[in-house]
């Protein structure tokens, strides 16, 4: 069954920093409830005037789709927007600038000789692609967010230059990548990749596979190398929920 036009947005963040932002905004609304299902809570409101459900998914590809079946199922959400952090991958990325999905991927699918390398069994694709017109909605809102908030706030913040808004390839996997070697292998192996996270490509086939519509956010946190656990703490810490919070604000704001 299609969800009904009036039916919330889903929004999901792997981490509580990288929602607790909008947990707070969300916890302004007085007929906010939250429903806790699958040992996962779900803050069903309204967002600057529109339906939300807001939740955590956890870190992982099988967390990540948990998550994102229960909204489809429990909660009937017409759209799915995943925002968090990632590691950088293409060579022109810096700390602190923002990757739109154009596509996703999952690095660590290998099914052969079976299958082709990274391609999905009995799905015949490796790539899943967003919807184009909440892609296209969620880079304006970046440029947005960028124009409005950080323009006067870049020199309070760990990033030291104003961040670029990129459009591209991001690939999921169970892993971590901090080391160098790992970070070559992946660019060597998918080299069109600008950014690596833990969960994107696990939504992305769990809304392909119920025809949902999705789109995805990634704020670079480090360069996937040896520094990245550091990097990825500090801007965890510091700057992750800033920018989900400003993106959707400006995201949902657009579209009333």
């Amino acid at each position: 069954m299609l969800p009904l036009p009036n039916a919330p947005l889903g929004i999901i963040a792997a981490m509580p920093e990288e929602i607790e932002q909008l947990l707070e905004q969300l916890h302004q609304d007085p007929s906010m409830e939250m429903v806790s299902v699958g040992q996962r809570n779900y803050y069903v409101g309204s967002l600057w005037q529109q339906p939300c459900i807001v939740t955590l998914a956890r870190i992982g590809k099988v967390a990540a789709a948990t998550t994102v079946a229960a909204l489809i199922h429990q909660f009937g959400v017409r759209a799915i927007l995943f925002t968090g952090v990632a590691g950088g991958l293409g060579a022109d990325l810096q700390i602190g600038d923002i990757v739109i999905a154009g596509s996703l991927m999952q690095h660590d699918v290998d099914a052969s000789p079976l299958f082709p390398r990274h391609q999905i069994p009995m799905l015949n694709r490796s790539c899943f692609a967003p919807c184009p017109l909440l892609t296209e909605a969620l880079m304006q809102a970046s440029h947005n967010f960028i124009a409005s908030t950080l323009e006067s706030a870049t020199a309070h913040t760990p990033v030291r230059r104003l961040p670029k808004v990129h459009l591209g390839l991001i690939v999921s996997g169970d892993q971590f990548i901090s080391d160098k070697s790992a970070r070559t292998a992946l660019r060597a192996a998918i080299p069109d990749a600008l950014a690596v996270e833990m969960e994107g490509g696990a939504i992305a086939q769990v809304c392909y596979e119920y025809d949902i519509p999705f789109a995805v956010m990634r704020t670079i946190s480090d360069a996937a190398d040896e520094d990245a656990p550091g990097s990825f703490s500090d801007f965890l810490n510091h700057v992750a929920g800033v920018y989900s919070y400003g993106v959707v604000h400006h995201f949902i704001r657009a579209s009333l």
